[in-house]
Parts: C-alpha cells; structure tokens; sequence
C-alpha cells in the first residue's frame, strides 16, 4: 500500500500539519523535528503527491509542449531539445499532438491550462490570428512559438519566407524554369504559406511565372493519382518540384519512382527541414536544412527566461528569434544542361 502523510506523521511522532511543513515550508521547522520526519518519509518512501501541490496553488514546475505531429521527426528533434533541457532543471514536460487542427489545438490548450502549467511551448496552425493565443496573452500564461516565424508574439524559427527563396533561387541558377511548389494545406500551417511566398519571390526575381503551390494531404503516405498525374504527364510538366517539408518530398519520391521517373534525370526534388534521414535515401535528398533540435532548446531557454522575469536575457520577448538555415547539396538536383533523355 502506498504511504499517506498520516503514514508519516504517525512513524516520525508528529502531527500531518508539522509534516506538511516538513514538506513545503522546511524552514520553519525546527531542525531536530525536520530531521526526523525526514528520516520517516525515508524509510517509508513516501512521495507527496504533485497534484496536491497544485490544488495548494504552490509551483507545479510542469511545462506544456503542443506539436503537429510525432510522425514528422521534425518535431521530434525539437521535443529532445527541450526535453534536453528541461530534465537537467527540474522540470516535466506534457506532450499533447493536434494533427495540424485548430479544434484540436484549442482542447490541448485548455487542458494543459487546467493542468496548471507554467508555461507552454507550442507550433499552431496559424500564429498571428490564433484567438486561444490572445487569450493566453490576457491570462499571463506564458508560451514561445516554435517554427512560427511571427513578429506579433515570441517565436524561434528560422525565415522561412527567406529560406525558401534560397533554396528555389539554386533551382533557378540550375537552368530550372517550369518549378513547382508541393505543400500540405495553407490552411493548416502558417510556415508553408511563408514558404510558398518565398518561392513566389524567387521566380518573379528571375521573370517567371510562379504557379499556385498544389497543396495535398499532409498525412498521405502515397501521392493521390490525380496529383501524380499532374506532375508527370504534358509537355509542361514541371522539371524541378520544391516540398514544403521533407517527409512530403520522400513520399513524392517514391511516387515517380513507381511512375519509372528518374531522380534527378527525368525531374528534381528539394525538400525543407533537413532531416538526417534524407541523406540515406538514394539518391540523397537536397533540402533546406533548419535546426530542429536548437529551435527547441531556444525556445525553452526563452520560457524559463519569461517564467524568471527575465525577457531581456533572450531580446525583446515580442520579436521573433530567428535562427540561421542552410542548405544541404542533394543528389536529388542537377541542371537541366547535364540532364540526359531516358533510355
């Protein structure tokens, strides 16, 4: 059977009330009596209970992480950078998922607030005109942004508007006119609408037309017929395809694999994240690369910063922490001038 504070208070010789603040007010307490219910919570292994400590209004030292997905290793990376930091000061994490819904992503607010929170760590659907976020904001309950790169609310990202451009801009420079942008619902992710601006950017910089990005299920592990149809037949079809995330340009991959496409010979492929697990495929997925794993530890170093009072250790809490991209040469483009017809 689990032991009670009356366990305790019955082995040491003393009253609940003197265990009680044995427990949260030790130092009120004289140290021959401290020193010997602590000797009693010992020997009983006795764990006072985390909720009761919360009903008493005291510090629950939990923190609320609201992602998209696990399936993305996306978040995952960022989720171990957190977790990374939180565990080493004394912290615990509650992990809730919404599958990019904004009804979802209103219950894991609310229920991480009834879990009385000390704060939360979240990417939305839509950072700038989230309404549970003005809420947030009028309650005091503090929270960073990750990936949402807004300047309305405290955010780490990278510019996804700006990495975009490069990475469409080195399609261009590869001799690549018809490029086509492949995203999941804009409805759905702020970063992708960013992205697609800076793929509408790079075109029109290089006097092209850009095409309205073909938006697809976010959660589909094959291409619909209809889309891979699209990207394969007529004389028109693009030659060079940019994904809004990297997960989206492997399952792309491996549809026109099925199509007897060549990778990078018959089309090209870049994706965004970066992930490691690119440069296993064959051939080696060209991306975008932003640092998951650091955008996690930012964003929890600028948490602990608002929950101290400290804003200005971490700038300006109102302005977005934008983190550096980069990106990674893939096997997965070549110009069009090297390109060679199919057998």
């Amino acid at each position: 059977m689990t032991p009670t504070i009356k366990d305790v208070a019955a082995h040491a010789g003393f009253s609940i009330a003197t265990v009680s603040r044995v427990i949260n007010a030790p130092h009120t307490v004289n140290p021959v009596t401290l020193d010997k219910v602590r000797k009693s919570i010992d020997a009983l292994n006795f764990r006072p209970s985390a909720l009761g400590r919360q009903l008493r209004g005291e510090r629950t030292r939990l923190i609320g992480v609201i992602l998209p997905t696990l399936a993305n290793p996306v978040f995952a990376e960022c989720l171990q950078g957190i977790d990374d930091l939180a565990s080493a000061q004394g912290y615990r994490l509650m992990l809730m998922t919404t599958q990019y819904d904004v009804d979802r992503e209103r219950h894991a607010i609310e229920t991480l607030r009834e879990q009385r929170v000390e704060g939360l760590i979240l990417t939305v659907a839509d950072a700038d005109t989230h309404p549970l976020l003005d809420e947030l904001d009028r309650a005091g309950l503090l929270y960073v942004l990750m990936h949402n790169d807004t300047v309305r609310r405290p955010s780490v990202s990278v510019d996804n508007r700006l990495a975009a451009y490069d990475g469409v801009r080195r399609l261009i420079a590869q001799g690549h006119r018809r490029i086509l942008m492949l995203a999941g619902s804009f409805a759905a992710s702020d970063r992708a609408r960013q992205r697609h601006l800076g793929y509408t950017q790079a075109m029109q910089q290089a006097g092209l037309t850009p095409a309205p990005a073909l938006e697809v299920d976010f959660n589909a592990a094959e291409l619909a017929p209809s889309v891979l149809a699209h990207l394969t037949h007529g004389a028109n079809r693009p030659t060079a395809l940019f994904c809004s995330n990297d997960l989206l340009a492997m399952v792309v991959m491996r549809g026109l694999h099925r199509a007897r496409l060549r990778i990078p010979e018959d089309m090209s492929i870049l994706g965004f994240d970066g992930l490691a697990m690119g440069e296993l495929l064959s051939p080696p997925l060209a991306s975008i690369c932003a640092p998951n794993r650091e955008i996690g530890c930012a964003a929890w170093q600028r948490l602990l910063a608002r929950i101290g009072g400290h804003d200005d250790a971490c700038g300006d809490a109102s302005l977005a922490l934008t983190l550096p991209h980069s990106v990674r040469e893939g096997a997965t483009i070549a110009g069009l001038a090297t390109l060679t017809p199919a057998p």
